[in-house]
């Protein structure tokens, strides 16, 4: 897509046009353009300092872009704040897993329901037999179910992943942002968790921030390689992995 250009096609869910960032003059994202079509997975891989979190920061309103377009669903995202953009449907997982560690697996989704949170809901609310289901399916698909009960605390670090993973599927969101899944995860952690996100690709859009080449391997989705805040590279990972100019500013260090 040329740097400015319209979304793609009408199944485009997010639209970044020619955003840049710049922070005391340095150039964090310098007229970054590309789109994300709706119930696609996209990996995002670069060098560090190539602008993979402050992109996430831009799509999540925690950063004000100088210049260019964010648009979710022709709904220009430079013009919400974080909370309202998670009410409209992005939900963003960060590298360090955050839960809840003193209560158990259970009680982490059940706490993230999207529900009215009004002092007045919250103390009337009980959980419907919908809500207690959507919570056991959850958890199976998040493979904790035999940890229903166990404090989050206690969880292995890959499994915390998974339970925050789960924590933002109860929001419901149309597009999940997840960085760096499977660090410091076993292989057989990092397996089921290619497999759990391809399972989450079926029913709503997610892009996978990752340095793990095997893991963006097993994603077997569409690689996007960032570079000084520009995106350098665009395919499938075989053809950005020859790619040159690649090899020489990423996978040839």
């Amino acid at each position: 897509m040329s740097a400015g250009a319209k979304p793609q096609h009408a199944e485009t869910l997010l639209y970044l046009g020619d955003v840049t960032v710049s922070f005391d003059g340095f150039k964090a994202l310098n007229n970054l353009s590309l789109d994300v079509g709706a119930g696609e997975m996209r990996a995002i891989i670069g060098p560090n300092g190539a602008g993979k979190t402050t992109m996430m920061d831009v799509i999540t309103g925690k950063t004000k872009p100088d210049t260019g377009r964010v648009v979710f669903r022709n709904l220009d995202l430079t013009r919400y704040d974080e909370a309202a953009i998670a009410n409209l449907g992005i939900g963003r997982k960060f590298q360090k897993p955050t839960v809840f560690e003193s209560h158990t697996a259970w009680d982490n989704l059940e706490l993230a329901l999207k529900a009215n949170r009004s002092p007045l809901a919250t103390l009337t609310w009980k959980m419907t037999s919908e809500e207690r289901d959507r919570i056991i399916a959850t958890l199976e698909r998040i493979n904790l179910k035999p940890a229903f009960a166990t404090l989050a605390g206690s969880l292995s670090h890959g499994q915390k992943q998974w339970l925050e993973i789960g924590m933002l599927l109860m929001q419901e969101p149309d597009l999940l942002l997840v960085d760096e899944p499977v660090a410091g995860m076993t292989d057989a952690e990092t397996e089921k968790t290619a497999m759990l996100l391809r399972d989450i690709a079926q029913t709503r859009s997610v892009v996978v921030v990752e340095h793990d080449m095997e893991f963006v391997r097993a994603l077997g989705v569409r690689v996007t390689v960032l570079h000084e805040g520009s995106v350098l590279a665009e395919g499938s990972l075989d053809s950005v992995q020859n790619n040159q100019r690649v090899i020489e500013v990423y996978l040839g260090r």
